[in-house]
This record gives C-alpha cells, sequence and structure tokens, in this order.
C-alpha cells in the first residue's frame, strides 16, 4: 500500500464533516488535507444552508438524536445562542427531543467542522479548504490523484472522497415558465400566486414547498392549541394539489426511547461473510427481516410481535398499508398525529415504527449482499413503507398542513404509475393522470408545478466526473440472480436492467455506481480502485436502500477513515 500523505475530499458538507471526525478518532494525520466546497460555506450543506432551507424550515432530528461531535448542540447555543428563535434562546431551555431549524443546525455542523479542523492543523495537519471551488474532474496518476477544478488548478492527492451531497439537475427549469424541477434554493419562489399549484409527491421534499408557498400566500396564527391559516387578499385562489402514486402522506414524530444505529447493532462484516459462505453466497432478505426487525421488536413489544410473527414480508408491510388505503390520507394523518402526540407525552415509544426505521438504517450493509431476486422484492414491497414510517414528520409541520386542510386549500390526488406531467406551451405544466376514485382519464394545466418526489438517483452516465467513467474506475452497480433462470427470463423478455457477464449468470443493474463494504468505488472488473471512496448519496443509492441521514454519514465516514487506515482492498462483492 502506498503511503497515504495527502487527502482531498470533494464536498465540503454534512458527510465530509464526518469523515474528517473519523480520520482524527483513528488518528490519521496526512500531510495535507484538501476540502473542495462548491458553495460558501462548510459543513452545512445543501439540507441545512439557504441552498435548501429557510427559517420555516426544521430538521427531522432532535439534539439527543445527533451523532457525536466535538461539542453538544446545547454546549453549541450556549456560546452562540439565537436570540430571534425562543426555543434556541437560552441552552438552560433547550429541550433535547425538539427538531432543530435546519438553518440553526447548518450553523452547528459548520462550527463543528471548524473545531475539527483546528484539531487536525494542531496535530500537523496542513488543511487547505476551497470554497465556492467546485471540482470539475478526477484523475489517476500511476498511485495518486489529480483533482481538478473549474479554475482549471490542478491538485495532487494519494486518497480521495467523494461527498458532494444532494444533486437537483433541472430539467425544463428555466426554460418553462411556472416549472421547478425541486423545490431548492426556497428563495427562486419569492412572490404570491394567485392560482392552483401542483406539486409531485407528498415527502419531506413536498412539505418543504408547501412551507414555503404557504407562507407567501398567507399567514398562520395560533388560536389556542389550534393552527389557523388565514389567506392574504391578493390570494384568493391560491390552493395547493399534491399528486402521489401511493396517496401516503408521511408519518409524523414520536417519542423515541433512544438510537439504536450503531455499528454493533447492524450485521457485522464478519457475519455477512460467514452468512454468505453458507447460504449459497448471499444474504437473504428474510433473514435480514427476522433478525434486525422482528426479534428487536419482540424485545420492545411482544404482543405486537405476536401478531405479525408469523407473517411474510408481503404479509407485513400488506397489513400495515391496509388501514392507510383504507382512511382518507388526511384523516389517518389527524389519527396518527394524536397517536404521536400521545407517545411523546408519555415519554412511549411506538415500537413498531422505531424499530422500522431502525431496521431500515440496518438494511443498508446486507443490501450489497442481496441476491438479485431480494433487491427487486425489498424495493418492491418493504421500502414504500419504510419510505413512509421514517419520513418523522415534525409536528409543527403536521399542524400547519393541517391548517391548510381544514381551509379547503390543500388536497392529495392518487394517481397511477401511468401518470405523467409535461411542460405546457406557455406556463407551468399539464398533469396527465387517471383519477384513483372515479376512473376518469384527466389532463389539467397547473400555472405552476413543483417537481417534489425527493432525491433520486444519479445515474453512471451522469456522474460528472468525466476521467472516472471512461477510464472504467467507476462501474454501475449490479447484484446477481441466486435462480439463473429468473434473470434469463426477463433479459429474454427485454428486460434493460438484466445483464448476462458471464455464460449463464444474470445481473441486475441498480441505480448508482458499484461499492465495496467500505465505500470504495469498484471498478469495470469488480475490484476496488484503491484509496476512492464514494459517500455521495445520489451516487450509491441502488446498493445503499436507505441513505439518507446523519446517522448514515457518521457510519460511512468510520468505514471509510478505517479502510484508509488499514489499507483495505476489498473486491466486488457479488460471487
Amino acid at each position: 500500500m502506498e503511503k497515504i500523505d495527502s487527502i482531498a475530499i470533494v464536498g465540503g458538507g454534512p458527510a465530509a464533516l464526518f469523515v474528517v471526525k473519523h480520520l482524527i478518532s483513528e488518528n490519521i494525520y496526512p500531510q495535507t488535507l484538501y476540502i473542495f466546497e462548491k458553495s460558501t460555506r462548510i459543513g452545512a450543506g445543501m439540507p441545512y444552508s439557504r441552498e435548501g432551507a429557510a427559517k420555516e424550515h426544521v430538521a427531522n432530528v432532535s439534539a439527543n438524536e445527533l451523532p457525536e461531535l466535538p461539542e453538544t448542540f446545547s454546549s453549541f447555543i450556549q456560546r452562540k445562542p439565537y436570540p430571534n428563535h425562543p426555543d434556541f434562546s437560552d441552552y438552560r431551555n433547550i429541550n433535547e427531543y425538539k427538531v432543530i431549524p435546519r438553518l440553526i443546525l447548518g450553523d452547528y455542523m459548520e462550527e463543528q467542522f471548524k473545531i475539527l479542523l483546528n484539531t487536525a492543523r494542531k496535530k500537523g495537519v496542513t488543511v487547505k479548504v476551497f470554497t465556492e471551488t467546485t471540482v470539475t474532474d478526477i484523475r489517476k496518476k500511476d498511485h495518486h490523484f489529480e483533482i481538478l477544478t473549474g479554475g482549471d488548478e490542478i491538485y495532487e492527492c494519494s486518497a480521495t472522497v467523494i461527498c458532494t451531497g444532494h444533486h437537483w439537475p433541472k430539467k425544463h427549469e428555466g426554460n418553462t415558465n411556472g416549472w421547478y424541477d425541486s423545490p431548492y434554493p426556497p428563495s427562486k419562489f419569492s412572490a404570491a400566486t394567485n392560482y392552483p399549484i401542483a406539486i409531485r409527491g407528498t415527502s419531506l421534499t413536498a412539505v418543504d414547498a408547501i412551507k414555503t408557498l404557504a407562507r407567501l400566500n398567507g399567514t398562520f396564527s395560533e388560536k389556542g392549541d389550534e393552527m389557523i391559516y388565514t389567506l392574504h387578499e391578493n390570494s384568493s385562489s391560491f390552493s395547493l394539489t399534491l399528486f402521489s402514486k401511493r396517496g401516503y402522506l408521511p408519518a409524523l414524530r414520536f417519542h423515541s426511547e433512544g438510537s439504536a444505529f450503531s455499528e454493533g447493532w447492524i450485521m457485522s462484516q464478519e457475519e455477512i461473510y460467514e452468512y454468505k459462505e453458507k447460504n449459497g453466497g448471499f444474504v437473504d432478505l428474510n433473514y435480514v427481516f427476522e433478525r434486525n426487525f422482528k426479534q428487536p421488536l419482540r424485545k420492545k413489544n411482544e404482543k405486537f410481535y405476536n401478531e405479525i410473527k408469523d407473517l411474510t414480508i408481503e404479509q407485513f408491510v400488506e397489513k400495515m398499508l391496509t388501514l392507510r388505503e383504507e382512511l382518507d390520507s388526511f384523516e389517518l394523518f389527524k389519527a396518527e398525529y394524536y397517536e404521536a402526540q400521545k407517545s411523546i407525552e408519555r415519554h412511549q415509544t411506538i415500537a413498531w415504527k422505531e424499530t422500522l426505521s431502525a431496521f431500515s438504517y440496518a438494511i443498508n450493509y446486507p443490501a450489497k449482499h442481496f441476491s438479485a431476486e431480494d433487491m427487486i422484492r425489498m424495493k418492491k414491497t418493504l421500502l414504500p413503507l419504510i419510505s413512509v414510517i421514517i419520513a418523522s414528520l415534525p409536528q409543527s409541520s403536521y399542524r400547519e398542513i393541517i391548517a391548510l386542510y381544514n381551509q379547503g386549500l390543500i388536497s392529495l390526488v392518487s394517481v397511477d404509475d401511468e401518470s405523467h406531467v409535461e411542460p405546457h406551451q406557455e406556463e407551468g405544466a399539464i398533469y396527465h393522470y387517471t383519477d384513483h376514485h372515479s376512473g376518469e382519464i384527466k389532463s389539467e394545466h397547473y400555472r405552476m408545478y413543483i417537481d417534489a418526489i425527493g432525491q433520486q438517483p444519479v445515474q453512471f452516465n451522469d456522474i460528472p466526473f468525466k476521467t472516472l467513467r471512461e477510464e472504467g474506475l467507476i462501474s454501475s452497480g449490479y447484484l446477481k440472480f441466486k435462480d439463473t433462470n429468473t434473470g434469463k427470463m426477463q433479459f429474454e423478455e427485454g428486460n434493460k436492467k438484466i445483464l448476462k457477464i458471464e455464460p449463464e449468470n444474470y445481473y441486475l443493474r441498480v441505480d448508482g455506481l458499484n461499492i465495496n463494504d467500505y465505500f470504495q468505488a469498484l471498478d469495470y472488473y469488480g475490484k476496488a480502485t484503491q484509496n476512492l471512496f464514494i459517500m455521495t448519496v445520489p451516487y450509491i443509492a441502488g446498493l445503499n436502500p436507505d441513505y439518507s441521514g446523519l446517522d448514515f454519514c457518521d457510519t460511512a465516514g468510520k468505514r471509510v477513515a478505517t479502510s484508509i487506515k488499514s489499507g483495505i482492498i476489498a473486491d466486488q462483492i457479488v460471487s
């Protein structure tokens, strides 16, 4: 292994923060540490800066759920109180279970990043931070990398960690008035809109758009325990229509009894490889569901466990979603709010939801070792339920949505897979869909359309680092079929996601790039590209089903640091 005398981190947001945290915890002190960040600041990233949030946006995590950093959130507030935020103006009154405004959380993480970088400097590391700097390409030369920036500068380093964060490409935005390919940055919405607006999706991304647009067209106020929304006079025709394939609103935050998000709780690499050796080279989804959901649930709520212990994954998901499909989305939303409130007031968790959230985190690590069949099965069955439950929508956001609903200003339309949107020739979009209830085919024009389905994976050909693609140093993610006939049948049916790589061996191409357990990039031949690591959320979505959140960044950062320290080179994880 070549000596690591310099490390480049491409991207300076939360993922980079946690990489640096673990480089220090592992006593890895290169001669030079480069950090390249396209925005003006480090640590905050898109979600916790003006690029992704305004004053009204809150995180779906509280202080007690944050991964360990140099100082606690309360200590940070003691040093830098926020007089304009009553809940965060005095550290002595901070409720550790209360969600944090995203911009404040961004300030906290920026401060922690600076503390960590100063720690590195004290250990003799030359730290070079380049803000407002875009990396245009990454090249491998012999035993080092060359980092190319928009200013045509070239920097050499021994190891590279790609942490470029969220990616919101523009498809029609800018060319069609009233069409927005994402709600970010929220500052692009600056005027009242006296007409109906279409929002695609019901994720937390959609909630961000709702909160911003509502404030441009009206005012929220408190009346007793109720939130009231009053339209501005010049916005009498304002309304919001959410379009969703499943018609589910995000589940709400509830009391959590403590994070299960730790390396010790998930399947260890030793356990994964031992299991694979005994089970035909794959980790079985049913086994992971039993190990990381059913058994932990048994310890938390044996009564509920006994209700579901004999159910298959499909049966369990059907049981959990049946109620959602039978009730009006907003009425269910209200019922879940009272359940969540009771949980918070009594400091009692909702066991199955908490366990499922922990399971969604734990599944990231064995998922790279699933068969193609199990990955397809998981995405079809489990992920739709998980995506709703782990949203953990703050109660304050719920109250605003219900205030809009009570005024008849927000509705939800459930659409099928054939629904689609196209730009209107003059303004906004035309939404084509079949009404879920009446079966009527509709084509409706909206003067404003916002795509808010959330972060989507970046495909191989859209990765911006041209040389890495062309020289085969990165590759598309793929998983082998356990049953050759299943893969063969789909391949012969013309499924473009199925690859025939070897005689009678079939693989499923998944979204994004191929990485190993240490987040090392795998090349065209399935071999690890030495000292090249990928933590960028949209680049690794295929092999990491639940890849969001600070806990994920923390665990991934530790894996990267461990690999750099020990010189681990692991090959492709499919046989």
